[in-house]
């Protein structure tokens, strides 16, 4: 590990310990992975759709799109997404009604980083503010060693892309409504994330039930 992933990873067991003294850990359910859509009819399915109940998702139904999305597939701690070099840079930061998590594939927990509703910051769109779920991902550059800049913009890019086509595919499966967004309000996230300088927003993504 590079130092200033080391320098990375402590600052971000600072924030998210300051946290927890806020809102708990949620650990969630094993993800189940048996049964589903099969893969021709899902990718016949997907689409995005904009208009979203507020109704929550379950949390065993949060685990299996996590898991679906960036989740531990093998012993080795390889994921359901591929990442260049597997440097695994991309965080997926959830925000739900009742604070801001950040996912934490390993032990399939959801670590607290904010209380309260903000789900309005993650994106600029009118639904994102009542649809239960959106997911932001931030790319984590100092993974990424000495890398040169223009490829850790390509590779971060191209990683969020493949995690969010995991999330459209687990939602063609599930009858779940979803929307890949590049709106976002970066500046907004990164203050209320206190995120880095090397810390960049990339995607957003929003999940909910579709509107009968």
């Amino acid at each position: 590990m590079t130092k200033s992933a080391i320098i990375g990873s402590a600052w971000l067991m600072l924030v998210l310990t300051a946290a927890a003294q806020t809102v708990p850990a949620i650990q969630l359910p094993p993800p189940a992975k048996e049964g589903g859509m099969p893969l021709m009819q899902a990718l016949a399915g997907r689409h995005t759709s904009r208009e979203f109940t507020s109704d929550p998702l379950p949390l065993q139904t949060l685990s299996n799109l996590l898991w679906a999305a960036f989740g531990v597939n093998r012993p080795d701690g390889y994921r359901t997404a591929p990442s260049a070099r597997n440097w695994q840079e991309t965080d997926l930061y959830v925000f739900l009604a009742d604070g801001v998590y950040l996912y934490d594939a390993t032990a399939n927990l959801l670590q607290p980083v904010l209380a309260g509703d903000h789900r309005a910051a993650a994106g600029k769109q009118e639904f994102v503010k009542d649809a239960p779920l959106s997911l932001v991902y931030v790319a984590d550059l100092a993974r990424m060693g000495d890398a040169a800049p223009e490829d850790k913009a390509l590779y971060s890019a191209a990683d969020a892309g493949f995690i969010a086509q995991n999330v459209y595919l687990f939602c063609a499966s599930e009858g779940l409504s979803v929307v890949v967004r590049g709106m976002v309000d970066r500046e907004e996230v990164v203050r209320l994330l206190n995120l880095r300088s090397d810390q960049k927003v990339i995607l957003a993504q929003t999940v909910g039930y579709p509107k009968k």
